[in-house]
Order: C-alpha cells, then sequence, then structure tokens
C-alpha cells in the first residue's frame, strides 16, 4: 500500500504482476490502487489462447484441479502455458530482437535467470465467458464496498488482516460442495 502512494505522488501507475487466479483478487488488486492488473497465467485457461492441448485422464489430474471439472468426466483438457519470465519463453525472447529491446533486458547472456514457469493450466472456457465472469467478480466487489467506479473503489475499500485459521472459516464449510462455480 506504501508503494501505491509513493508510485501516486510521482505520477507512476502501479501494475499488480502474479498470483491473480479470481476476479476477487482483481478487486483486491484494484482497490489497493493498482492501474492495471497482469492476467497472463488467468487467460491462458481460455480456449483460444495460444498453447498445445492435452488430455489427461483423472488419475494424472492433481486433487486441487479436479474441484472445477464435472465429476463424471474421465479425460480433462489443459493447455501448455509458458510465463513470459520462464526459461522457455527467455530462450524463444532470444531469437526475436526486438523482445529484448521491448523487455529492457539482454536473453543473449549464458546464464538465464528464470523469474517464471512453465506448466499445465486447466482449459475453462472461451475468452467471452472468462471475462464474462471476471467482470461480473469485479462488480460484485465494488458492489460489496458501495463503489460506482474503480477510483471510488480504491477510496472506499478497507484491508483487515486476517489469521489463517479465519480465512478457513470465512470459507464454506460444513458442507459438500457440489459446484462451486469457476470464480471459486
Amino acid at each position: 500500500m506504501d508503494t501505491v502512494k509513493v508510485a501516486k505522488k510521482f505520477g507512476v501507475p502501479v501494475i499488480a504482476d502474479g498470483g491473480i487466479k479470481y476476479s476477487g483478487d482483481m478487486v483486491k488488486a484494484l482497490a489497493l490502487g493498482a492501474s492495471a492488473v497482469m492476467m497472463g497465467s488467468f487467460f491462458a485457461s481460455c480456449e483460444e489462447a495460444p498453447g498445445e492441448k492435452i488430455k489427461l485422464s483423472r488419475d494424472q489430474v492433481p486433487h486441487r484441479f479436479q474441484s472445477i471439472f464435472e465429476k463424471n468426466k474421465k479425460t480433462y483438457l489443459f493447455k501448455s502455458y509458458r510465463g513470459m519470465g520462464s526459461i522457455g519463453a527467455m530462450k524463444e525472447g532470444a531469437k526475436i530482437k526486438s523482445e529484448g529491446e521491448f523487455h529492457g533486458k539482454s536473453y543473449k547472456e549464458r546464464v538465464l535467470v528464470a523469474e517464471g514457469v512453465e506448466g499445465l493450466v486447466p482449459v475453462k472456457g472461451t475468452l467471452s465467458e472468462i471475462v464474462e465472469q471476471a467482470i461480473g467478480g469485479i462488480k460484485s466487489g465494488m458492489y460489496y464496498v458501495g463503489a460506482k467506479s474503480l477510483k471510488e473503489l480504491s477510496g472506499k475499500a478497507k484491508f483487515t488482516q486476517i489469521t489463517q485459521a479465519s480465512l478457513t472459516e470465512s470459507h464454506p464449510h460444513s458442507v459438500l460442495i457440489t459446484n462451486a462455480g469457476q470464480n471459486y
């Protein structure tokens, strides 16, 4: 929060980068004063996003992902994902002269230090569906604090630090969730 105050004083926008999984994460970033939110891995789960499509059987899918899929399916669709700070992206960037100029980095060095990952992301739907879900979540977050604009959101939102136990308690419990939706 201190970073945003200092950046605003000098007219520098702040971009929330990393860890954005749900629209609630977007709301928190914007409420804290971010001017923009990086959405790489969030949009990587769209059907239209680049990346090889890979089908995995249920027993190959980590448990944490199984809750977002239909229970009766035997295979699930994932896409390959490469964060821009990953070794693979940097090696590809070395082939493109303007890449190093754009990011202000040299990818020609012998040792590349990864700042991102490569992996698989579950395909969650079309871009249109995912954007609609995100917008709905942002509007909901704005409603909770009584904000009619993003500027109002950062002025009205209040943050309180809670314990891990409080976080656990604030989520649904004592219920077998059969449909958590795509945004929970």
